[in-house]
Parts: C-alpha cells; structure tokens; sequence
C-alpha cells in the first residue's frame, strides 16, 4: 500500500499560517478585551504610575531618579497626546505588550521548530499572568519586554549574517535602557557569563569587529551615562535596580513559602494584584519536564543561558518575591523544551508510521487547548466576579464629568487628581468657588452654602457612590 502524503493537503502546507494568523487574532482579542473591560479600573500601583508619570520634568532632575524612567516618559507622552483615561494609563503597557508577544515568537521561532513555537506562544499569550500585567498601567511589562527584546537581538547577532552590525548598535541600546528596569542587569548578568562560559559564544565574540565593537561600546555607555548620573544623585535607586528590597534583612524563610505558594499551590488558587499559582498544573508540569531536558542537554548555548539565568533570578526572589514577573520568560522558554521533548519522545516510538504521529498529536492539542482555555477564562472570571480582586480597582476617572470644573478631593487622593488636571479640564480646589463642583467620596461633606443635588455611583454592591454633585443653594426669599 502507497504511503499517503500529507504534505500535499491544505491544512498540513498552511498549517503556521493558520497557527500564526490565529495566534494573532487570539492576542489582539485579549488585549483590546484586557485593555478596555477586565478589570475595568485601576489599581492604587496604577494611580502611583499617574503620578510619576506626570510629575517628570527636564527642569526639575529630581523627578527623573526613579526606576522605569522610560516607561514612565512613554506613559506622559502618552498622556500629553491622548488626554487620561483608564484606556490611556494602560495603553503604554499594552503596546509593550504586543510588541513583546511579537518578538517572543521570533525568538521561539529561532530557539524551536515552528510547531512548537505556535504551541508555546498561543499558551505564553493566554496565561493570566502575561494578560494581567500587558493591561496594568505599571512598569510590570518591562520585566517580560527586556528579556524578549536582548535575547532576541542576541540571537540575531550570533545566527543571520545581514545587517549583523545593526543588530549589535540596536542591542546595546536595548542593554543600556533595559538597566532602567528593576533586575534587568541580572539577564545581562546571564548573557555575559554564557559569553564568557560557552565555547561557541567565546568564537563568535572573538570574530566580532574591534572597531564595530568599539562604537557597540560607545553606544551602550552614553545609554547609561543619565542612568550613572541619576544613580549618583539618589544612591537608593542603585539598590532599587538590583532589586535590594526596602526591609533589611529579609526573612527569607517567608519568603521561600511565599514563592512555593505563589508557584506550587494548585489546590488554593487565590486573586488580588495577581493571580496565584502563576501557572496551572499542566504548564507547571512541562516547565519542569522542559528543565529536565535543559539539564541532560546543558551542552548547548540555549541552555546555558537559561541555568545562568535562573541561577542569577533565584536569590534575588528569595530576597524579593515582588519581582515574580521576571521569571516569565524563562519559565515559558522551560515549557517550550517541555513540549520538545514530549513530541520528540513520541515521534521517536513512531518514526515511520504517519498515522500513529498524527495520532499523537490529538491529545498533545487537547492539553494546549485545555491550558489557553483555562488560562483566559480564570483571567476573566477573577477579575469579573471575584470580589475581592474587583475591590481593588477604581472605575472614578471614568465617572468623573468631562464638565467638571472644580473638584474636592481627599489628601490622598490630591497626588493623583493634581496628575489627572494636568491633562484634562478640572481644578482640584480645597474650597469651592463655582457655582457648581464635584467632591470625591472620601472628600464628601457639608459645604457652606452649597447642597447635594446628584450622587454619582458605578456598579459595586458596597461603596458605589463615588462623587457627588454640588450646586449653590438657592437663598429663600
């Protein structure tokens, strides 16, 4: 009997047209979703994120010596153009977003076979995690953005000859602006002991252009010439980009427990700013698979990167686990091993029978439909209908009136609403003097001379009236 060839069937010759085409509508989908409608607010590290945003200045250096700066500058660009919004104060994030999910799957596609680049990106893309922080209005993304961004470059560099000094100029500014970031000099830290520690990284380093390599330099220190000078100015933000964290000494037993709750607690899944564990049962177990495979083939450079790697993040997380984000990469780099080896192993039981490979690929597409599955819809439902997450995020900037022109608010919230008047049509004033003004929740109360006439509320089953509507009363004849 004639063996059939599949390679002539529609599916089977666009089949990574098909997967990319849907992996693309799958991210934009949950982006605008994430963006717009979940969780529909934002958070005090959002509000926070206003207000340094709008607080930075080139006439004043003492607003430019804080971590994230270019995230920051983004954010008030973005503001100065588009105005604030909920929308607005996410979009930074989620173009970061965006760009990050693209260049991770170029880097899957160099570091993997295209099937399962497709795999591990549908999943990278539908975890709670990477949607919950690809719509927070905070800085969160860059700890996934960088380590895209140089590994992608990296790779660039060591593997396509064209345009290969472009490569080296764009990494070094992609280097030097990524130690703006918490933690990012940690994968640099991994990159240049992988360098330094691989056989084939020292051979392709020392082919490098001295000249070319000079101006590569050049490039790199005026990145990080401001970064020196900021650092100078304010000590605290060089411990702060190491990720030292603010209490000293750590308790680095709750800190263990407190990651193993964060990553291995299947059974007691729990929401606030983030959800816990970070990744199901399945993505657990193929990351682990995918870091047993890493270990038996420790040899090549993509492993060798990845130990380094995790070798640098490990003792920073024990002494800081705020930072789980920077685990991400990594971790979904061990998953895409994990399903090498799972579909390695089974074409290896069945090298020469087509139906029994493709037999095999059924549960296999089972397990990833289970897990993106899984992955947006505890993404929905928690930050839908969990209440205790709900109560965390605020919805008052979308219910404030465009035409309020005077607005009382609270001490604590004065930061943020001064940030808001920046880029929209109010005065936060402490008294009143228009005929009309809008006072916060927290700043309602009795106003001589005025009296409520309308109570603004959202949704929420406790605390629903948000601002309240004065007008000055009308004196009786």
């Amino acid at each position: 009997m004639a063996t059939r060839d599949f390679s002539k069937y529609f599916l089977y010759r666009w089949r990574y047209v098909i997967g990319y085409g849907t992996i693309g509508l799958l991210l934009a989908g949950l982006l605008v979703f994430a963006g717009l409608y979940l969780p529909g607010g934002i958070s005090e590290l959002e509000i926070t994120s206003v207000v340094r945003s709008a607080a930075i200045t080139l006439q004043d250096p003492a607003t430019l010596t804080i971590s994230n700066l270019p995230y920051y500058a983004l954010q008030a660009a973005i503001f100065g153009i588009f105005g604030v919004s909920i929308f607005t104060i996410k979009l930074s994030s989620l173009i970061l977003a965006l760009l990050t999910a693209i260049g991770f799957i170029f880097l899957l596609r160099r570091w993997f076979k295209p099937n399962i680049a497709v795999l591990t990106a549908l999943i990278a893309i539908t975890t709670g995690q990477f949607l919950f922080i690809a719509q927070s209005g905070t800085p969160s993304i860059l700890y996934v953005f960088w380590p895209v961004v140089l590994l992608l470059l990296g790779t660039q560099i060591t593997r396509v000859n064209r345009f290969r000094f472009l490569w080296k100029a764009l990494f070094a500014l992609a280097a030097g602006l990524s130690l703006y970031t918490p933690l990012s000099v940690y994968s640099l830290l991994a990159i240049a002991l992988a360098v330094v520690l691989h056989p084939h990284l020292r051979a392709v380093v020392r082919k490098l252009s001295k000249i070319r390599l000079s101006v590569v330099s050049a490039i790199f220190l005026v990145t990080i010439a401001p970064l020196v000078y900021l650092i100078i100015s304010r000590p605290a933000l060089g411990l702060t980009l190491l990720g030292v964290p603010a209490d000293w000494p750590p308790n680095i037993n709750d800190n263990a427990l407190l990651l193993l709750q964060q990553y291995f607690l299947f059974w007691a899944p729990s929401v606030t700013y983030v959800l816990t564990p970070m990744f199901s049962l399945g993505s657990a177990l193929l990351i682990c698979l995918g870091l047993y495979r890493l270990i038996r083939t420790r040899d090549t450079t993509r492993s060798y990167l990845i130990i380094l790697w995790l070798v640098c993040l490990v003792p920073v997380l024990l002494l800081n686990p705020a930072f789980t984000s920077v685990i991400f990469v990594p971790s979904m780099l061990l998953l895409a091993a994990g399903l090498t080896s799972l579909i390695d192993y089974w074409y290896r039981l069945f090298p020469l029978n087509p139906y029994a490979r493709i037999a095999g690929l059924i549960p296999i597409a089972v397990l990833v439909s289970a897990l993106i599955f899984t992955g947006v819809s505890r993404y929905v439902y928690s930050y839908h209908y969990a209440k205790e997450a709900v109560s965390l995020y605020s919805r008052d900037i979308r219910l404030l009136p465009t035409a309020a022109e005077q607005v009382v608010v609270s001490e604590d919230e004065e930061a943020f609403y001064n940030a808001v008047a920046q880029y929209r049509d109010i005065t936060v004033v402490e008294r009143p003097t228009a005929d009309t003004f809008i006072a916060s929740q927290q700043a309602k109360g009795e106003f001589t001379g005025y009296q409520v006439t309308e109570i603004i509320t959202d949704t929420r089953s406790d605390n629903a009236d948000r601002f309240y509507v004065y007008e000055r009363a009308v004196e009786q004849q």
